[in-house]
């Protein structure tokens, strides 16, 4: 089979205010992730993996450190016609910024007549996950439907926390798209799941531009793909779903297959990461057949300093970054970013630290996220004692303390 020409759209334009303070400077895509990466290395990376190099991202919120982290680290080669271009919002079309996923296409039609592919993949941003795209591509071509949408099985239970794919009885043509319904129905083959839209689609390129056509002329459109243009093209027929569970990503084991991760909240964000230190991970980052890519600066290898009595520098169940210097503290549990310190007696367990933390001398801190340049004075205590963490921090519903970047905290 001939390889048809395609082009990847990313959309990094989300504001992520479930995310603050995390996305207080820094636009979703753009938050750190498992100690050096950023979120929109994951989808970057399947695509890069899956050969898919030719690559535009749309952003708009807060956009300096994303446009930043893809022009210095996502360098293809232009000599073959590869790219990871960032594309902030123009106002090509007058003064507005995106209304929404389906604008934000519809402003940068020019992208897609520029290389004219013949397909058009749209992925999101903000999920962290391992899929091998060239599969859903590849039935959708198949297929020759318009659009194929990735879907991940959920428990039927689970329905009003997603938009619901409703298949046909074959299990492949959509007859519905509805979001976060109450009265969803189980899917043939597994009654008590349903299909959760993942947010990625794959389009013929010529319907892709009439439904956006169409889309823009409509005043009570909300402009959103999921919202509007699936149900457009689900109305007309041309809508199948490519099933998650199918995918088989090289190098995966039965322990991290389908993972799939919506870290939307600070909660999942954070529970996201504890997915990552178990000796056997439910998301594994040492699969060296499909990695994950990212930037580096020029850093020395981590370091631990001190073995006199209970003064030992060490770090259990942990990532430990480049430029990390754990010196006689004890990290349990936990993610260290580059260059974070800790010091002396000092204790940290089952939390983030960003990059250049500094944990004082016999400082604790228990289920935390900790954002970067933070100062943690000696003896302080964080996640002890959640009622005053709230008074001056973000305490998420399942107790977890949140700092923001540059702050020095008091003790």
């Amino acid at each position: 089979m001939t390889t048809p020409r395609v082009l990847a759209i990313v959309l990094a334009g989300g504001e992520g205010k479930r995310l603050m303070p995390l996305t207080a400077d820094r636009a979703k895509p753009a938050v750190p992730f498992g100690g050096i990466y950023r979120l929109v290395d994951f989808v970057l990376s399947n695509l890069a993996n899956g050969q898919f190099l030719k690559i535009v991202v749309l952003t708009q919120y807060k956009n300096h450190s994303l446009d930043r982290h893809i022009s210095r680290t996502w360098r293809l080669s232009a000599m073959l016609g590869n790219y990871v271009t960032p594309v902030p919002a123009q106002q090509r079309l007058g003064p507005q910024w995106f209304a929404g996923s389906a604008d934000a296409l519809f402003q940068n039609l020019n992208l897609i007549y520029d290389e004219m592919p013949e397909h058009v993949i749209v992925f999101g941003a903000d999920h962290i996950y391992r899929m091998d795209p060239r599969q859903m591509v590849e039935q959708h071509v198949e297929s020759g439907t318009d659009v194929t949408v990735a879907a991940i099985r959920q428990p039927l239970t689970m329905a009003d926390q997603f938009g619901v794919i409703e298949a046909d009885p074959a299990g492949r043509r959509i007859v519905a798209f509805r979001e976060k319904p109450i009265d969803a129905v189980g899917l043939p083959d597994a009654p008590d799941q349903i299909y959760a839209s993942m947010g990625n689609y794959v389009f013929r390129t010529q319907p892709l531009i009439d439904a956006l056509r169409e889309d823009a002329l409509d005043p009570a459109s909300r402009h959103d793909i999921g919202g509007n243009i699936i149900p457009m093209m689900v109305k007309s027929g041309g809508a199948e779903v490519y099933d998650f569970a199918d995918n088989v990503v090289p190098g995966s084991t039965e322990r991290d297959r389908g993972y799939w991760r919506d870290v939307g909240t600070l909660d999942a964000y954070y529970d996201a990461h504890l997915d990552l230190i178990s000796a056997h991970p439910v998301f594994n980052l040492y699969n060296d057949r499909w990695p994950i890519y990212t930037g580096h600066d020029p850093l020395p290898p981590a370091k631990f300093v001190h073995n006199e009595g209970e003064r030992v520098g060490r770090a259990l169940d942990s990532l430990v970054s480049p430029g990390v210097i754990v010196s006689g503290g004890t990290a349990v549990s936990s993610i260290l970013s580059p260059r974070v310190v800790l010091h002396s007696h000092s204790l940290v367990e089952e939390s983030v630290l960003m990059d250049s933390v500094s944990v004082g001398r016999g400082a604790m801190i228990r289920r935390a996220i900790i954002d970067k340049n933070v100062i943690i004075p000696d003896g302080a205590r964080i996640g002890y004692d959640l009622d005053h963490d709230r008074s001056r921090f973000a305490v998420t519903r399942h107790g977890v303390v949140v700092i923001p970047k540059n702050e020095v905290v008091e003790r």
